[in-house]
């Protein structure tokens, strides 16, 4: 079902819970006041089964793209384990190469030179710490209505 169709639904259930509370609101002037309590738990009855449906419907589509997402193998977290290695390998290959790139710095224009090095070594190993973990975006906010899909 598109996006269109589903806010079309929407839209009719949402017409059609509004014409059960009108409906509601009539039949308490007319029965009066002794059956306030039946009619309002009864149209809160009919609330509560639109909440279901919604969240019903919300968490099928959220395990549906969990599962596509798993199928898909795109969704494996990695463990603490492995990215304490990876980033220990990483660190210790940066730190042997440094050593050559130093002297090799040092060499050919001194100080600056060694700087420039280092530099480069710093630089490299924050681009991979920004790869390996890279900043969460806030998923869980929804632009779209809390009644809408």
């Amino acid at each position: 079902m598109s996006g269109m169709d589903a806010r079309a639904q929407e839209r009719t259930r949402d017409a059609e819970l509004k014409k059960e509370l009108d409906a509601t609101l009539h039949a308490r002037r007319e029965l009066g006041e002794e059956y306030e309590s039946a009619l309002v738990d009864s149209f809160i009855e009919k609330v509560e089964q639109r909440l279901d449906s919604v969240v019903d419907r919300r968490v099928r589509r959220t395990m549906a793209e969990q599962q596509m997402t798993a199928a898909r193998g795109g969704g494996r977290e990695r463990t603490g384990a492995e990215n304490w290695a990876e980033r220990f390998g990483f660190v210790i290959v940066t730190l042997v190469l440094a050593i050559p790139l130093s002297a090799i710095g040092v060499a050919n224009a001194g100080l600056p030179g060694l700087l420039i090095a280092w530099g480069g070594i710093v630089g490299v190993n924050a681009v991979h710490a920004g790869h390996v973990w890279p900043r969460r975006r806030d998923t869980g906010s929804r632009q779209d209505s809390d009644w809408e899909d």
